[in-house]
């Protein structure tokens, strides 16, 4: 059996299971966001129930899409959402300026190699990073863990990309996971689960590793798993207080297919407009006249990302007029930026740096494009009208390339630098 299958097979209570099989899986770890939140408390009114069923430490609640509110309908949804979370016990709660959900389960240590983590958001199949069935859900099925801390899956087939070469300088994970993106396609994994392994990935940090993960929903997959190593512990090492169990994939599983990914001549790579497989090498796009750049998100805001981006920046001014947003993706990487003396330094250079939320991914308040202006961003999405007008383009890219195109008002190559 592939490690998930073993996973999914301990959680309900079997020896095997086999691709195709449905099985009742207990769940570990459910996380809402304030954004959906307040949907699941109605759901929850409409059967006449106002208090979940299950262990409220299983539960994570994270103030992070919109926060602070910027409409009166945003702050009363979120008001609905804090006042049911006061009637449950023992649920952890994170409120404004902690974070990102995708970010904040990882490093206060709720996520860990072997459990079912289930999240009210696309993106949580982040945490497959550390060796959990990690998938998002929808508002009903939601609802129905809350009440029996239980949900039916269907065991996946799993696809494996095996990733080998050296990396150049300025280029990143998230240039892989471009590249498999305009390689495969968006729909390519639907309802299928994703392995990334390899040697590359031996000396890839956590931080890194995360970006694969995070972008394996947008080939459609179902989760994005990489096997726990050193790597993986040391980084859990003083953050996770659980005893944990980690699974490994039997030598003769079969995969769906195996796909040999080198990225020994891989150069940057730029998703562009309007969708996240239309992928160029930056080389091709090198020039475009940009109005904005974000660094930031639960796919480019980790303390990696704005650490090559201040590297590159040195100590040059962008240019004016251009809007550099850098949104740390928590408290803990912030406050890390700010020891280092990285924070001063960007914003002397001409970034705005935005407290720990989603903040630009989705242009909830913050960052809005006009007509016709185009962003460098390192968000995983960039479809038509995502953080702004209709007829305004995003293009996504690394911390490394976002942060070369800030300096210079244009799409750059960062190795040109």
């Amino acid at each position: 059996m592939h490690a998930i299958y073993k996973i999914l097979a301990k959680s309900s209570g079997k020896k095997t299971v086999k691709q195709g099989e449905i099985v009742n899986a207990e769940v570990d770890l459910m996380m809402i966001h304030e954004r959906q939140g307040t949907f699941v408390v109605k759901k929850l009114a409409g059967l006449g129930i106002s208090k979940i069923r299950i262990p409220g430490e299983k539960l994570i609640a994270v103030f992070d899409h919109e926060v602070p509110p910027s409409k009166i309908e945003s702050a009363e949804s979120q008001k609905i959402f804090r006042d049911f979370l006061k009637k449950q016990e023992n649920v952890n709660v994170y409120h404004i300026g902690e974070g990102i959900c995708h970010q904040i389960v990882s490093e206060k240590g709720h996520i860990y190699p072997g459990m079912v983590y289930l999240g009210l958001d696309s993106h949580t199949v982040t945490s497959g990073a550390f060796g959990a069935f990690a998938t998002g859900i929808g508002v009903t099925e939601t609802a129905s863990v809350l009440l029996t801390g239980k949900i039916w899956l269907k065991i996946p087939p799993v696809i494996k990309f095996n990733i080998t070469g050296n990396l150049k300088p300025y280029v990143m994970a998230k240039d892989i996971i471009l590249h498999i993106l305009g390689k495969f396609r968006q729909s390519f994994c639907v309802y299928k689960g994703i392995e990334f392994s390899g040697p590359t990935l031996k000396t890839m940090p956590i931080d890194e590793r995360m970006v694969l993960s995070n972008m394996s929903i947008e080939i459609g997959a179902k989760f994005g798993y990489i096997q726990p190593d050193d790597i993986t512990r040391e980084y859990l090492k003083d953050r996770v207080k659980n005893e944990y169990q980690i699974f490994e994939t039997d030598d003769d599983f079969e995969y769906d297919n195996v796909y040999e990914i080198n990225v020994e001549e891989l150069g940057p790579q730029v998703a562009c407009p309007h969708y996240p497989d239309n992928v160029k090498g930056v080389e091709q796009v090198e020039g475009t006249e940009i109005d904005q750049v974000f660094i930031g998100s639960c796919t480019g805001g980790r303390y990696h990302d704005i650490e090559t981006a201040a590297k590159i920046i040195g100590n040059n001014k962008i240019p004016k007029g251009l809007k550099f947003l850098i949104s740390p993706a928590s408290k803990e990487i912030y406050l890390k930026a700010l020891d280092k003396g990285i924070i001063k330094q960007l914003i002397i250079a001409g970034a705005v740096i935005m407290h720990p939320n989603c903040s630009n991914c989705t242009a909830m308040h913050l960052g809005f494009l006009a007509t016709g202006e185009r962003s460098v961003s390192t968000a995983n999405r960039n479809f038509r009208g995502r953080i702004g007008s209709y007829d305004s383009e995003i293009y996504l890219a690394s911390s490394a390339t976002a942060a070369a195109s800030a300096l210079k008002g244009v799409i750059t190559d960062p190795r040109n630098l």
